[in-house]
């Protein structure tokens, strides 16, 4: 799968379906979308790359979780989580193929907005833990 930043100055490709998709209620994401939440197709990192431009750090800037920008218009593509190398979140509406844009599951409802309802599977006040993600990726694989 193929996707691009808004001007099409940044681009990257998947070589592999997402492990899961996600929206993202937290303040920060909310703030960082300019929306309610932030959805997110997750990848294994080894599928992901970059095929055009260089993405630069943006939002917080911060060494635990790392937003990818496109320099030139500023779309938020992508986050590298450094607790979770092996992984890549990729927003999911940057992606040319729109059925991975639904989440399946939503996080940090504690911050959600009140009149916010999605049609997910799972749903988790903060973050899923350890122990949810086998079930998680499963579940995801077989609601496809």
């Amino acid at each position: 799968m193929k996707g691009a930043c808004r001007c099409g100055a940044t681009t990257f490709e998947v070589s592999a379906p997402p492990m899961v998709t996600s929206a993202c209620h937290c303040k920060g994401c909310q703030k960082m979308a300019s929306s309610a939440y932030s959805l997110t197709a997750i990848f294994p990192a080894p599928a992901f790359q970059v095929t055009q431009g260089t993405p630069v750090k943006g939002g917080m800037k911060s060494d635990e979780n790392a937003h990818f920008f496109c320099p030139d218009c500023m779309t938020w593509m992508f986050t590298r989580i450094s607790a979770m190398p092996e992984i890549i979140n990729v927003r999911s509406t940057l992606l040319e193929t729109p059925e991975w844009t639904k989440p399946y599951m939503e996080t940090m409802t504690s911050e959600k907005l009140g009149w916010v309802q999605l049609p997910v599977e799972r749903s988790f006040e903060g973050f899923p833990g350890q122990d949810d993600i086998p079930s998680l990726l499963e579940g995801f694989a077989t609601s496809r």
